[in-house]
């Protein structure tokens, strides 16, 4: 789904034939309202239909009619339009026991370029080959035949040149057939064309394009990424932005940029609002999705950044054991005292020096060690055993 209105709210839903009720007034689907009812799921909000057609129906076609619908905002109750869509599903048998599906695993072009885009399938089954793609493509996109890589890689090249009628996003979705009938999940992309994209920008620095990175506290909650240029919300929902747990390599935040209220737009930045308890120790990373209004972002380290331990912080100690009774060398105000190590041509060795020891004792000193401090920080007390720390070194070296 996609609508040009950057603000747009986009569902679908399936058609009904209820008049009286529906959007359109009308019978929106006849006899194909329940063609897929109770094998089923749609998730409305990025119109994915998830289904196992039946075993025992094998050679049955299947109709789906849906409704897709825009919204004013989040809290509209009544969409603003809605338009049908209906398409069948064939059902037929794979003709060997391997039940391994074929998967598209890529490649994508660099934008801004005439389309030539290599549709790569790879088939797991034993002995089977991709013999085609089940396709819908925009006006003028051409197929080539499907031609084997090897290693079970087989590929079909697209080429296209948009025309001007083209403006705007342009769908194309792909499923590999191999030679067992076994097909695989469609694989979907959108071209927008006569767009120029922004980027995001990798930072180079702790207070750079993106913040924060390095190490953070536990209940840190906003982040925020620059772009080359100015940035909005995606008109399609269903792109997603991802937190990441670095020793999992798993969503502990996902948020769908389409329509989410804490992802802000501003400018050449985007800001996200993430209200999530992170986990002392642990490291998290960034991702972007796909989409049509910039490239992804896939790369673990393109934004990272770490929780503070203080556990971790604090199991390092000084120990220090200040003096109790020592003997020290006092000297009156009024004898000058010669450093007999020194030899110097201006100054006599004759010099008279009187000199007197005596016994003293020397109060400890408060010595503290990180731990100390770190809990001294939580009360107000730490101030006052800082200051006494900075008044008795003083007094310490007039004694001497």
């Amino acid at each position: 789904m996609s609508d040009n209105d950057g603000t747009d709210i986009l569902k679908c839903r399936w058609s009904n034939a209820n008049s009286g009720t529906n959007y359109n007034r009308r019978d929106e689907c006849e006899d194909a309202c329940f063609g897929l009812n109770g094998i089923s799921t749609l998730y409305e909000e990025n119109c994915t239909l998830v289904f196992t057609l039946p075993t025992t129906r094998i050679g049955w076609y299947y109709v789906v009619a849906l409704q897709i619908e825009d919204y004013y905002d989040s809290s509209s109750t009544a969409p603003m339009s809605s338009v049908p869509i209906q398409f069948l599903f064939y059902a037929y048998s794979s003709t060997s026991s391997c039940t391994t599906r074929p998967q598209i695993i890529g490649e994508r072009p660099n934008r801004d370029v005439t389309v030539t885009e290599r549709v790569i399938a790879q088939s797991f089954c034993s002995g089977a080959t991709i013999t085609n793609y089940v396709t819908s493509s925009p006006i003028g996109m051409q197929h080539s035949a499907v031609v084997s890589q090897g290693g079970g890689l087989y590929v079909m090249t697209l080429t296209w040149t948009p025309e001007d009628n083209q403006y705007g996003p342009q769908g194309f979705c792909a499923g590999a057939v191999d030679s067992n009938n076994l097909q695989s999940d469609a694989w979907c992309i959108t071209y927008l064309v006569g767009f120029d994209s922004p980027d995001l920008i990798r930072t180079a620095a702790v207070q750079g394009t993106a913040s924060p990175i390095g190490t953070i506290f536990s209940n840190h909650s906003v982040f925020s990424i620059q772009a080359t240029r100015d940035v909005h919300r995606p008109t399609r929902n269903g792109t997603y932005i991802k937190f990441m747990d670095a020793s999992t390599n798993t969503a502990v935040q996902t948020f769908d940029a389409g329509w989410e209220s804490n992802i802000l737009y501003s400018g050449d930045t985007i800001s996200i609002i993430a209200s999530y308890s992170w986990v002392p120790g642990r490291s998290y990373y960034v991702l972007f999705d796909s989409g049509p209004e910039s490239a992804p972002i896939t790369d673990p380290t393109f934004w990272a950044f770490n929780i503070w331990d203080p556990g971790v912080s604090s199991t390092t100690t000084t120990t220090t054991t200040p003096p109790t009774t020592g003997t020290v060398t006092t000297r009156p105000l009024s004898t000058t005292t010669v450093n007999t190590l020194i030899t110097n041509p201006y100054i006599s060795g004759a010099t008279t020096v009187t000199m007197s020891t005596t016994a003293s004792s020397i109060p400890d000193v408060s010595i503290m060690d990180p731990k100390a401090f770190e809990e001294a920080c939580r009360q107000s007390v730490a101030l006052m055993t800082i200051a006494t720390s900075a008044v008795m070194v003083p007094l310490h070296a007039i004694g001497m």
